[in-house]
């Protein structure tokens, strides 16, 4: 469904990533593992038309989406929850749904309310609430709702359980992983806790310095020794990544 082929981007005369190459299918989680300053949010900035790829082809359902306008992006079904949640603390939390279904229609966007609010019941009983007044919890149920809200084919998410309590990404995480296999969209996830982006993830790359150095099954890289060593608290020594 998202096809990413020699992924080429740069800041300036500096390059960010190098021939990145990433496959999302549908229903399908796929986890992008990396240390601060691999590349990850650069990644999903590129994909959502945030950045603008300098070499490499983004397509989506063998639609060329890369270098679009991010509105045109999320049109074609691409949806960008960033890190920190970006909320609009000062709206309600019906206000910043309504915002992420900006390009649906009246009875789309109807039937996204529903859905949302019924999968994050808390956010039903918080709709005339300032989103700034939300738990670090609600606020990023809140955000996967307003993504929702867009008709996802697929959700880019960056770093989910930032600042969050480790029960609440558990159900932050089973609640993603549910929703994906049950209603066919792809997701990409961008997340530092390895461990948790592993048990839920179908599959996985490891970002190294802007370049992809692993590949291959969730399962597969839990007991690779240098997944363990650098993102699981191995004792196996590597020093390659």
């Amino acid at each position: 469904m998202l096809n990413i082929e020699d992924l080429h981007v740069s800041y300036g005369p500096i390059e960010a990533l190098h021939g990145i190459s990433i496959e999302v299918e549908t229903s399908e989680i796929v986890s992008v593992l990396g240390s601060n300053g691999a590349g990850k949010t650069t990644l999903l900035k590129t994909i959502s038309g945030i950045l603008n790829p300098t070499r490499g082809v983004i397509t989506l359902d063998g639609v060329v989406i890369g270098g679009m306008e991010p509105s045109t992006v999320v049109r074609h079904g691409v949806v960008h929850v960033p890190e920190g949640r970006h909320i609009f603390p000062n709206l309600t939390v019906q206000d910043n749904l309504i915002l992420g279904g900006y390009f649906g229609t009246a009875a789309q966007n109807s039937e996204n309310m529903a859905f949302v609010l019924q999968t994050f019941p808390v956010l039903r009983e918080r709709l005339r609430q300032r989103a700034g007044m939300l738990s670090g919890g609600e606020q990023q149920m809140l955000a996967l709702g307003r993504g929702l809200m867009g008709n996802p084919r697929v959700l880019l998410l960056d770093e989910p359980s930032l600042g969050l309590a480790p029960i609440v990404t558990s159900e932050i995480f089973a609640i993603v992983r549910r929703l994906a296999k049950e209603h066919g969209f792809g997701v990409l996830l961008v997340e530092q806790n390895a461990r948790k982006a592993l048990d839920i993830s179908d599959r996985g790359y490891v970002l190294v310095n802007g370049s992809i150095e692993l590949s291959g099954a969730s399962g597969e890289l839990r007991e690779n020794p240098e997944v363990q060593k650098l993102y699981l608290g191995g004792r196996n020594v590597d020093a390659r990544l």
